[in-house]
C-alpha cells in the first residue's frame, strides 16, 4: 500500500503513527504502543526559570514559517541522539501533510538563525506532537510553551506526545494505557480547533500566569538537541 498524505491522517485518527528504525532505514513500521504519552493540556506546567525566559522574549517565535527546516533539524544526528527515526519518506511526507494544512511548525529564532523548534501534525482537535530540536539552551522547551499556548487558545483538546520522557516530565506528561489514549482521541478529532499562526503578548502573558502552578513530574516528541535542553 503506498503511503500517503491521507493514509497518514487516517492512521492518526485510530491511534497509530509511522516511524523508521534509522535515517537510512527505508521501510516504515506503524507504532500502537500500550502505553502512550500525552500532555493534558488542563495541567500543563512551565517551570519558573522558563516562565523568565519566555517572558523575557529571549528568542523570537514564529509558526509555519519554516516547516521544511525544522523537520530536516529534527532528522539530523545530534551528540544526544547519532541517529533519527525520520527517513526520507517521512520527511516528505509530512512536509506534504504542512502543504495541505495539517502539518505545523513552532519556529525559535536568534540574530535571524534558526536555533529550536517542534513540529506535529493537528486533526480536528488532537495535536499530534512529533520531535523537536534544540540548537541553543531552553529553545526546544520555549518553542513547546508557545506551541501549548496556542493549542490552549486554539480550542484543542489533546495534546499526544506518543512517549514520555524527562524533558517532557517536567511539563506534565504523563503515560496513559491504549485504551484511554483512544477514548481521548475519540473525543478531540471531531471537535473543531483551529491552530493560530500568531498570539498576542497579552495571551502569552495569560497563558504563563495560567499554568505556572508547581506540579509534580508524574517526546515521541523527541528532542534532537545537542543535550543542553534535557535538563529540568
Amino acid at each position: 500500500m503506498e503511503l500517503t498524505p491521507d493514509l497518514l491522517l487516517r492512521a492518526y485518527a485510530v491511534g497509530i503513527f509511522p516511524m523508521a528504525e534509522s535515517r537510512r532505514d527505508h521501510e516504515i513500521h506503524w507504532i500502537d504502543p500500550e502505553v502512550r504519552g500525552v500532555i493534558p493540556l488542563e495541567d500543563f506546567h512551565v517551570p519558573r526559570r522558563l516562565r523568565r525566559t519566555v517572558r523575557r522574549g529571549v528568542f523570537e517565535i514564529t509558526a509555519d514559517r519554516a516547516f521544511r527546516d525544522v523537520i530536516a533539524a529534527c532528522a539530523q544526528p545530534s551528540e544526544n541522539r547519532p541517529d533519527t527515526w525520520i527517513n526520507p519518506t517521512i520527511e516528505r511526507l509530512y512536509r506534504d501533510l504542512h502543504q495541505l494544512g495539517f502539518g505545523h511548525s513552532v519556529e525559535c529564532w536568534q540574530d535571524g538563525e534558526l536555533v529550536g523548534g517542534l513540529y506535529g501534525v493537528a486533526l480536528g482537535g488532537a495535536f499530534f506532537g512529533e520531535s523537536m530540536f534544540s540548537r541553543l539552551t531552553d529553545a526546544s522547551k520555549v518553542a513547546l510553551v508557545h506551541l501549548v499556548a496556542r493549542l490552549e487558545i486554539g480550542g484543542f483538546k489533546l495534546l499526544d506526545t506518543q512517549f514520555t520522557t524527562p524533558h517532557l516530565n517536567q511539563f506534565g506528561a504523563i503515560d496513559i494505557r491504549r485504551e484511554q489514549y483512544r477514548q481521548l482521541l475519540s473525543d478531540a478529532v471531531p471537535t473543531a480547533a483551529e491552530f493560530p499562526p500568531q498570539i498576542t503578548r497579552q495571551q502569552l502573558h495569560a497563558f504563563l500566569d495560567r499554568h505556572g502552578h508547581a506540579t509534580a513530574p508524574v517526546g515521541d516528541m523527541q528532542d534532537a538537541g545537542n543535550g543542553e535542553d534535557t535538563d529540568g
